[in-house]
């Protein structure tokens, strides 16, 4: 571990290398300061991150699509906001952040994540179609104080980027500011639906730097997408969009594909829309039939599922595609080495303060209003996953809930972990008999898929 001294010193020098960076990649000579700040960016984090060098070279090179992509960031993002992103993304948690996880992790013998998310509440000012979220009023909620302590705790253990979720965070906009403000040194991705963002707020968001966020959107047809989430809702993320863009923010969108709706989210009228918009990433999650009322017939066929993990390495891909980052979180497991669940990469804390391994899988015995962050990820599940994985070796298997269900089980038996899901405790039989038959369809379409993508 760093000594402050020497956490100062290396992090004054990034800062220095972040200002001259935005001022030179903002110039005339613009494509010589990415190659000169690229070969040190190699230098610095090249032996920590394999095949880092080889990969940035590959996309960064003069008049690429990514290189667009970076000076359009530089153009239009504000430079406190992109110099923050920079700091507390790039070199707080990315950097600096990740290698500390990584030895506190065999210092204390347990994961310890380089991500938390954590719901500030159940509450929402929606009620969407399958969504409980409205129906828990403000019952479930992280106190200010919850929050500042699992941030604090956090950052000491390595961990300077948190994902917010709920509930809608944005019921409790004047905490998430606080919060911000006070820890300078981390970054907030909020997943929003966007209907309470405001000129005040995105001021506010402006001048602190460290928020970033990610907006719900299903579709690029307004009755498609207020179908579910109510009349308006569309206009409502439009004219976010508009002001995150004027204000000079960091933003992108955070969709569910199911059955019904995977050709429609990816299709290139729905990209082109995030883009014109100025979105910079898109996250593409899998439907997962977690919880009361789940629909198992809503998840992918294997085709389907096979066709978007071409589609999103399509969009993002070196040549042509689109100049947006899209991660799909399920069929990218190869690039993170499989399922980051469980403190390996990431947890979940739901705003009861129950510390989950994901955010989709609700069974655990800690709580961190009554135990300190350290204790929760040394509780018995954590150690069950820690202790288990891998599962396989094909990382398009990562989960042990849906590509793996005989798994899941056995860490919640051996863990005697109870379910902590809001509506009805689910007993994790019932829950992986659900994604059964999904893990017998999908295993040989992975497997094929596998042996193609790996290299």
């Amino acid at each position: 571990m760093q000594s402050k001294l020497a956490h100062a010193a290396e992090r004054k020098a990034f800062e220095i290398a972040a200002d001259r960076f935005i001022k030179s990649a903002a110039g005339e000579s613009r494509e010589k300061a990415v190659g000169d700040y690229l070969t040190m960016a190699c230098r610095i984090i090249g032996d920590s991150v394999p095949g880092f060098e080889k990969g940035v070279r590959q996309a960064l090179y003069p008049g690429s699509k990514w290189e667009q992509w970076l000076f359009r960031l530089v153009d239009e993002i504000d430079p406190n906001v992109l110099r923050t992103f920079i700091m507390s993304g790039g070199y707080e948690a990315a950097f600096r952040g990740f290698k500390n996880t990584v030895e506190n992790a065999e210092k204390y013998d347990c994961n310890v994540p380089w991500i938390i998310l954590f719901d500030p509440t159940s509450a929402c000012n929606k009620r969407c179609v399958g969504c409980w979220a409205a129906d828990y009023g403000h019952q479930l909620n992280l106190s200010y104080e919850d929050m500042d302590r699992l941030v604090t705790q956090g950052a000491d253990l390595g961990c300077h980027l948190y994902m917010l979720t709920g509930g809608e965070p944005l019921v409790r906009k004047a905490d998430i500011l606080r919060l911000a403000e006070e820890h300078q040194d981390c970054l907030f991705n909020i997943f929003t639906n966007a209907s309470l963002v405001d000129e005040a707020f995105c001021s506010e968001v402006q001048r602190l730097g460290n928020i970033i966020f990610s907006v719900s959107l299903e579709s690029f047809e307004p009755a498609i997408n207020d179908g579910r989430r109510g009349d308006g809702s569309f206009d409502e993320v439009m004219h976010a969009f508009d002001l995150m863009r004027e204000h000079g923010l960091m933003f992108g969108t955070s969709t569910c594909y199911t059955r019904a709706n995977i050709e429609l989210v990816t299709s290139d009228e729905f990209f082109d829309l995030l883009i014109r918009k100025g979105c910079r990433y898109a996250w593409f999650f899998h439907y997962m039939p977690v919880g009361d009322g789940a629909i198992a017939e809503l998840m992918p066929t294997p085709e389907q599922r096979a066709y978007i993990l071409h589609r999103i390495r399509e969009v993002r891909g070196f040549e042509d595609g689109k100049q947006i980052f899209a991660m799909d979180f399920q069929n990218d497991g190869q690039f993170v080495g499989g399922c980051i669940a469980g403190g390996r990469a990431y947890c979940h804390i739901n705003a009861r303060g129950d510390v989950e391994p994901c955010v989709f899988i609700h069974y655990s015995d800690a709580n961190i209003k009554e135990k300190s962050l350290l204790e929760c990820l040394r509780q018995p599940i954590f150690k069950a996953y820690r202790a288990q994985y891998p599962w396989n070796e094909n990382h398009l298997m990562p989960c042990p809930m849906l590509e793996n269900p005989e798994i899941l089980p056995q860490l919640v038996h051996e863990a005697e972990a109870p379910s902590t899901d809001y509506v009805a405790p689910e007993n994790v039989e019932d829950l992986c008999a659900r994604t059964a038959p999904y893990a017998v369809a999908w295993k040989d379409e992975a497997e094929r898929l596998w042996e193609e993508v790996k290299g």
